[in-house]
């Protein structure tokens, strides 16, 4: 890899840590979390808790959806700043899973010690070796994403979704939840996904033209169900610090509880439709979003192509299975983020009145 530390012909940190991530994708999923003698926290787990903040949240959140579908043992995920104060009912054998690119998070190591002082197993998982975090957890998985210069996450982020992943195919393993081809399948797919996080990339141009058309916008809503849900949160966290832009994400489901009253002419709505089981309902809540007015750009499987034809932009992802493709899916949205901070002439690298690691 080229020195972290250094642009490298790329005019800003954030783009060349998007172009970093087949490579950090890779690098991560050369861990093998069976050399690593984590099975012994995870022995008789009835309740995991999943905490983090900001974009370690989402990936927490990724981390619990795949957990339970996989494994099959229950997980809270919660925000690490609404964790620490609050009187937690520890479930009996509970684990808690703490999730920070820097290791200092200050919420973060605060719920950590929160769960040791009540006698509950922990495990890290960080960017950063020797970090307080990574001392004080019982367990560490480090990701492999190398030093993150921008102040908006980006191959961090995919490399904590990656260990997320590889935790709920290794417990899914452990525990015999799943049949072995069906989790070999999936861990198959696993190992092929750099490769296709490079293809999506290609798109780069296309997602710049896209970005240049909507600059000027002032509010967007990202929708989502079920993982898509997860990254339109990040997708409008990414939005909000680098562009400036009021963004919102809802499950897409949630639009007739109050957010349809926001759709009006020419908003932008980003809706994520790669889950299989759930596109064509998706696609019907796309359609009277479209009905409203809203400008709407969709990202979706390149199965579905032909039916988002009828929404004003489209990016299409390569097939991969569902439970995976947020690897896929946030991609679009990173380098969206990143043109549309460009073409709004905000500081890409460092957001105003934001910093890397967020310590008191």
């Amino acid at each position: 890899m080229n020195n972290t530390n250094e642009k490298n012909g790329y005019e800003h940190f954030m783009l060349k840590e998007i172009y970093e991530q087949p490579e950090t994708i890779r690098k991560t999923l050369d861990v093998d979390l069976s050399d690593m003698n984590i099975d012994q926290i995870f022995t008789d787990v009835e309740r995991i808790y999943m905490i983090g903040c900001g974009t370690a949240y989402h990936a927490g959140l990724i981390g619990r959806l795949a957990i339970e579908k996989l494994a099959k043992i229950p997980v809270d995920s919660e925000i690490a700043s609404e964790f620490r104060y609050r009187d937690v009912l520890w479930a009996p054998n509970s684990l808690i899973i703490v999730v920070s690119q820097s290791g200092e998070t200050a919420d973060t190591l605060d719920a950590l010690r929160k769960a040791k002082q009540n006698g509950v197993k922990s495990l890290a998982i960080t960017n950063v070796a020797d970090s307080t975090i990574a001392k004080e957890a019982d367990k560490v998985i480090y990701t492999q994403a190398g030093p993150e210069i921008a102040i908006a996450s980006t191959k961090a982020f995919t490399s904590q979704i990656i260990t997320m992943y590889q935790l709920a195919i290794h417990l899914a393993s452990v525990k015999g939840t799943l049949p072995k081809e069906e989790l070999e399948s999936l861990n198959n797919d696993l190992m092929q996904v750099d490769k296709i996080v490079e293809k999506v990339l290609t798109q780069q141009e296309k997602i710049k033209k896209i970005a240049e058309k909507y600059k000027d916008v002032q509010n967007a809503f990202f929708l989502g169900r079920s993982f898509d849900h997860v990254i339109a949160m990040e997708g409008q966290l990414k939005l909000k610090e680098t562009s400036y832009v009021h963004a919102e994400a809802y499950p897409t489901g949630e639009l007739k509880h109050g957010p349809f009253a926001l759709l009006e002419e020419g908003i932008l709505v980003v809706t994520l439709n790669t889950q299989d089981h759930l596109a064509e309902k998706t696609l019907s809540n796309m359609k009277e979003v479209k009905e409203r007015g809203a400008n709407v750009m969709a990202i979706c499987k390149e199965q579905l192509e032909e039916s988002c034809k009828q929404f004003d932009d489209v990016i299409t992802l390569p097939e991969l299975n569902s439970v995976l493709t947020p690897l896929l899916s946030v991609i679009p949205l990173q380098l969206f983020s990143y043109y549309m901070a460009l073409f709004r002439d905000c500081d890409v690298d460092k957001p105003r009145n934001l910093q890397k690691a967020v310590t008191e």
